[in-house]
């Protein structure tokens, strides 16, 4: 107990946050592999807060990072192969009691599109160059979710619809939908914890109201728990733990869902 009071009282570097987003996100994902045996629910309540602390996380690193080029080519890079390894696994394993529909670098890599946009609003030098340029990035997630579902209707072959949903940016398929605009306006306040801390709050309370009038099952309010952790953020990156996450997050994902395979194969 008195460990866990002197973390709060020096505060969550970038890598603490990181690997506090981590382990709750392997509670989240235990449940979602083995809710075929009875998994709890209450499991999911932990899986919450993860992806507001990860996007808490990319701003912070978009904010500070020497090449942003890079940084989202690495993201990008783990958008389409994470889409087409959970793609590959179902199609391989054929076990249709878990729906691999994980990838939160789908949501990471379209705020670092926000984020960009932001700068090119903001940048001075070609004033009229650099709006449209932003304001067509802003566009870009919103108007591929408008083409997606016209590829499905007019009945594209699959090889063509998972290219396009595997490499193409969307609102539509990331994880967290509307909630991903979370991080541009993080980003926005990027100089200002407090107003950070208060947009994932109301966020939070908008989720709540949504689950009170029965519009919403999830409890994603539970997402309120993320701005008390990045309350206490000190500011600093601890170790470097940077390539870390992306090995882990489809390592994870893959190994647990191959295990509940094989138990329900063998059940």
């Amino acid at each position: 107990m008195n460990s866990i009071i002197q973390n709060f009282k020096k505060g969550f570097s970038t890598f603490d946050l990181k690997v506090i987003g981590i382990i709750l996100m392997l509670i989240d994902h235990l449940h979602q592999m083995f809710v075929p045996f009875g998994a709890p629910n209450w499991l999911d309540w932990f899986g919450r807060p993860v992806a507001t602390i990860f996007f808490f996380v990319s701003v912070v690193g978009f904010s500070h990072t020497h090449n942003k080029r890079k940084y989202m080519l690495r993201l990008y890079t783990s958008m389409v192969l994470m889409s087409l390894f959970t793609f590959s696994l179902e199609k391989i394993v054929h076990y249709d009691q878990v729906i691999l529909t994980n990838n939160i670098f789908h949501d990471l890599f379209i705020g670092t599109i926000f984020m960009l946009a932001i700068d090119k609003l903001k940048d001075n030098q070609k004033p009229i160059k650099n709006s449209i340029i932003g304001i067509s990035l802003f566009i870009l997630p919103f108007a591929t979710s408008i083409i997606i579902p016209l590829l499905t209707v007019i009945k594209v072959p699959i090889p063509i619809l998972i290219g396009v949903t595997s490499f193409v940016p969307s609102i539509a398929l990331t994880e967290n939908n509307l909630m991903v605009l979370l991080i541009p306006l993080m980003y926005l306040f990027r100089d200002n914890l407090k107003i950070q801390c208060l947009l994932i709050a109301l966020t939070a309370l908008i989720y709540g109201g949504l689950q009170l009038a029965g519009l919403m099952q999830v409890n994603q309010w539970l997402m309120i728990f993320a701005a008390i952790l990045i309350w206490f953020y000190n500011n600093k990156k601890g170790p470097g733990i940077k390539y870390f996450f992306y090995i882990f997050y489809p390592a994870h994902i893959g190994i647990l869902y191959l295990i509940s395979a094989f138990l329900y194969i063998h059940h």
